[in-house]
């Protein structure tokens, strides 16, 4: 099932007046996908609690797509990258995902776990360029996911656009609260004057929990969801290192995770949103919460994005159950 159905999005005729001349040949084979993800890589320097430096390629826009590539939906990526670079893209074309690249910088960022406690960090990030609503291929309507680093990869405008071309919107909280020193690169939580129409405008909205306690000033997840909730989020998925929660028309389930190390932290939060949507285009909240914190806990086991199989992720949901929020 295409996302057009699931979310009740019209099916748009775009016309060629005003697109790039670049994208005239794309509108003539429009291709249809599930889910096309917008976002930046990076190539990044891990320091984990009590273990040795290293390196390895990430960013949102590896993580997330490859996260729900596994169900056999069509995923797309659109993303900035250059020759320069050298940012493997052979997991991604392995994993079945589609990639329009576009010319500019990725991210360069360092992440450093002063304690155990995962949820707590100190990042410095560099060099990621934005997007325009001038870069992206006339996709017919879809589920478009939003992933960037920091801000201000994204601007408000540029979703009014993807609204207006008749997408629906997952938004990754993150690119709009997390913004980086323009000398030093320090990484630090902002709130955000337009939260209340950006949740207004998504139809699904991710963050961890130390963003929304930035966004709500609340402490437990249960309490920022229904702040959000409040605010006119229709869909809110919430991590932190114990699991993920998510909360929609007053329901809320929270799933534990089950992994047995954390050698693949990064990326956590993108692979469950990922994986997340990807099931819930034909499954219902609380089974996609299931599946996505099962295949986020095999991920977290090893550095790198997703590797396992479906029946890998089907395996572990047997696994976890899901609790009611404390």
């Amino acid at each position: 099932m295409h996302c057009e159905s699931r979310w009740g999005a019209q099916h748009i005729a775009l016309s060629l007046a005003g697109l790039p001349p670049k994208f005239l040949i794309f509108r003539t084979r429009m291709n249809h996908y599930d889910i096309v993800f917008i976002g930046q890589l990076g190539m990044g320097t891990i320091v984990p609690f009590r273990g040795s430096p290293f390196a390895e390629p990430g960013g949102p826009a590896l993580f997330a797509p490859i996260g729900a590539s596994c169900l056999g939906k069509k995923i797309a990526l659109v993303t900035r990258t250059s020759e320069n670079d050298g940012y493997p893209m052979e997991p991604l074309k392995s994993a079945g995902v589609d990639v329009f690249p576009l010319p500019g910088k990725i991210a360069q960022y360092r992440v450093v776990f002063p304690t155990a406690d995962f949820d707590h960090r100190q990042g410095f990030v560099k060099g990621a360029d934005g997007f325009h609503i001038d870069d992206i291929p006339p996709f017919e309507p879809c589920l478009v996911h939003l992933c960037c680093m920091t801000g201000p990869g994204l601007q408000l405008g540029f979703l009014r656009a993807l609204r207006e071309r008749g997408y629906s919107l997952s938004v990754d909280m993150q690119g709009f609260v997390l913004q980086a020193d323009d000398e030093t690169g320090l990484a630090h939580f902002e709130d955000v004057p337009d939260k209340k129409e950006i949740l207004a405008m998504a139809d699904f909205v991710k963050l961890d929990a130390m963003e929304a306690k930035a966004l709500t000033g609340a402490d437990l997840p249960e309490e920022q969801a229904a702040i959000l909730e409040g605010w006119g989020s229709s869909e809110t998925v919430i991590t932190s290192s114990e699991g993920a929660l998510v909360r929609s028309r007053g329901k809320s389930a929270f799933v534990k995770f089950t992994n047995r190390s954390t050698a693949g932290r990064m990326g956590r939060g993108d692979t469950l949103m990922g994986s997340y949507l990807a099931r819930r285009l034909d499954h219902s909240m609380e089974d996609s919460l299931r599946f996505a914190t099962a295949l986020t806990s095999i991920k977290m086991e090893s550095t790198g994005p997703f590797r396992g199989s479906l029946d890998d992720v089907l395996q572990r949901m047997k696994t976890s159950i899901p609790l009611s929020p404390r």
